[in-house]
């Protein structure tokens, strides 16, 4: 998913880029549908993340009741970071996409 963003940003910062806008109404239009794309993919992601939280402070609390419980805690509290770090990567180039749409308004004026 990080090369697919990163690449997809990428083409349409080197079409905002360019003199000529070719298709620019449907390059607008398929920009939206693939910031839908992304947003969903994001708000799955944010659930993932909430279901790794719960699970870990769940863990983390079973912990205080046995410490064998502290490997399975420390490898689910690895992976909520790395959730935690993914959605967050998400979320900017969301956010990112909704710049480049402003911008593709902004030619088509």
């Amino acid at each position: 998913m990080r090369e697919y963003i990163h690449e997809y940003m990428l083409s349409i910062d080197n079409y905002i880029a360019e003199k000529k806008h070719n298709n620019l109404k449907e390059v607008i239009d398929n920009h939206l549908i693939k910031i839908g794309f992304f947003q969903h993919e994001r708000q799955i992601h944010l659930y993932v993340t909430l279901f790794y939280a719960v699970v870990t402070l769940l863990f983390l609390g079973m912990m205080a009741l046995s410490l064998i419980f502290l490997p399975i805690a420390m490898i689910l509290t690895v992976f909520l970071v790395l959730y935690i770090y993914h959605y967050f990567y998400l979320e900017n180039h969301v956010q990112y996409l909704y710049k480049q749409y402003d911008k593709l308004k902004e030619l088509d004026k």
